[in-house]
């Protein structure tokens, strides 16, 4: 119990109208209170919103909300106002510049508590300066795992949140992600400059879905396998495949036996995969078949599975998708659908776009004579890729070679002299990363493929305590044997096969 035990307590009942608090949420807010830097990692559906909505009501100030999801700002904004806890506005751009403005002035003049922002907002200096002129006592980072390049969902205008946060005086931190290990974990502390932070990670523990694996030893057999399973289970479900085609494909065997599916990738229209969306929502059709571009915002309560044809590139992304299963409690699956040769794609990609001390070397010359330079400039200076060049910037920020303002300028901030051993310094590090990034891929496998307790597995990924038992995962109830013999026929197999490039 903390000395804000009362007012926590007293707002979460008679303002939210919650009966309690669940596990973790009061030691959170105490220590937003208490003026601590704050990193909260818990899953989705275990509330984390509460934990910047109370404080936001005891700190003097607005609250900066940054999200990047224009439609979850709405729904959040939209929550709050019919609760009429201070009122919201959110500040994208979909509203007219004339409304972000109202909003701004709004929350200067007291009559905004929660303001919802995209991060790309911050990257025009008259929009940074409104923010500053509110004095926001607390700014919350959601979906802060998009911060990070070892994370599943990295967004390069996360990592301009530092600056901005630092010229807005560095009002409380607050970062919320659902799934982040120990290096993710350390990687948005750091890139938000994070002041000797309260870390608190709970909830991880689902033991409503239960966890399996199904190994097969072909393409054909797999497909077999999914649709024999979806048929057999309750729904709704999410099914998650890796490539556009897979998708689709997927989706017309599902409806050619009756099943009524929609899929939904990045290559649909927007207002296709809204609509796809909202048929799934609405219990119009029964399984969503998708790439990972859906979920994120996505919160429906009655999911009773979600499998995965091809397992995706980390434990972090794996987790994360499964966590949309089961959400009302009951009970859920969660099945991946494995053979070790879909692991190779990822491997594949990986592997691309490698960064070189040269290509480093290219962005520094071009600052060295250009000075202040634009990224959008520098790209066309320099002549490399888009990706390669985040990545080369982001290495000679980290090393204290440049400097990146949050409207995208980039300067360099070292003598000449040093800045040859910052490209070499640079190119190391990507490799690092990329050494990285593998590892994430093998612990994929080592899940996929082990032999005991699953649930442990994962708990221990994410640094959560691990129950004595477990009765919820295919290992637990003594299948292994099997899965052994195909885990050997697996690997024989993708010794043989290339790996293709997916569509």
């Amino acid at each position: 119990m903390s000395r804000h035990t009362k007012s926590i307590l007293d707002k979460a009942r008679k303002v939210f109208h919650y009966d309690a608090l669940r596990p973790g949420q009061e030691e959170a807010i105490a220590a937003v209170l208490d003026g601590h830097d704050t990193l909260v990692v818990m899953p989705t559906g275990s509330g984390k919103s509460a934990i910047y909505q109370i404080p936001a009501l005891l700190l003097n100030g607005p609250t900066v909300v940054v999200s990047p999801l224009i439609a979850l700002q709405k729904d959040q904004s939209e929550c709050l106002n019919q609760q009429n806890v201070g009122g919201a506005a959110v500040v994208n751009s979909l509203i007219s510049p004339k409304e972000q403005e109202q909003a701004l002035t709004d929350a200067e003049d007291g009559e905004k508590e929660f303001l919802f922002m995209a991060p790309e907002q911050f990257s025009n200096p008259e929009r940074l300066e409104s923010v500053k002129a509110a004095q926001p006592s607390l700014f919350v980072v959601d979906e802060a795992h998009c911060i990070s390049e070892w994370g599943h969902s990295f967004r390069p205008d996360y990592l301009r949140l530092k600056n901005v946060v630092e010229q807005l005086g560095h009002p409380t931190v607050l970062a919320l992600t659902a799934t982040a290990n120990e290096a993710v974990r350390n990687e948005i502390i750091n890139r938000l400059g994070m002041r000797d932070p309260k870390i608190f990670v709970h909830g991880f523990d689902r033991p409503n879905i239960w966890l399996g694996v199904e190994m097969a030893a072909s393409e054909s057999k797999k497909r077999a396998m999914l649709l024999e399973r979806i048929r057999k289970t309750e729904r709704p479900g999410i099914v998650y495949a890796n490539t556009r085609k897979h998708a689709e494909e997927i989706n017309d065997e599902l409806n050619n036996v009756g099943i009524a599916s929609a899929f939904y990738h990045g290559g649909l229209r927007k207002k296709d995969r809204e609509t796809m969306q909202e048929q799934f929502m609405n219990d119009e059709v029964e399984v969503i078949v998708a790439t990972s571009a859906f979920g994120m915002g996505v919160d429906k309560p009655n999911v009773r599975f979600v499998f995965h044809f091809e397992p995706p590139d980390s434990i972090d992304s794996y987790y994360q998708e499964i966590g949309r299963a089961g959400r009302d409690g009951k009970p859920a699956s969660a099945v991946l659908f494995y053979r070790s040769q879909d692991l190779g794609i990822h491997k594949f990609f990986k592997g691309s776009g490698q960064l070189g001390t040269d290509e480093v070397q290219r962005v520094l010359d071009v600052l060295e004579e250009n000075g202040d330079t634009d990224k959008s400039e520098l790209k066309e200076k320099v002549d490399i890729s888009k990706t390669k060049l985040e990545r080369a910037l982001n290495r000679l920020e980290e090393s204290g070679a440049v400097q990146i303002e949050p409207q995208g300028t980039v300067r360099t901030v070292i003598g000449t002299e040093t800045l040859a051993d910052k490209a070499q310094e640079a190119s190391q590090a990507q490799a690092e990363r990329h050494e990285a990034e593998l590892e994430r891929i093998e612990n994929m496998r080592r899940y996929a493929e082990s032999l005991d307790c699953r649930r442990a597995f994962l708990l221990n990924y994410f640094g959560e305590h691990v129950p004595a038992t477990c009765s919820s995962c295919d290992n637990c109830q003594g299948t292994g044997t099997e899965r052994a013999q195909l885990i050997a026929e697996t690997r024989m197999r993708a010794a043989e096969e290339p790996v293709t490039q997916p569509r």
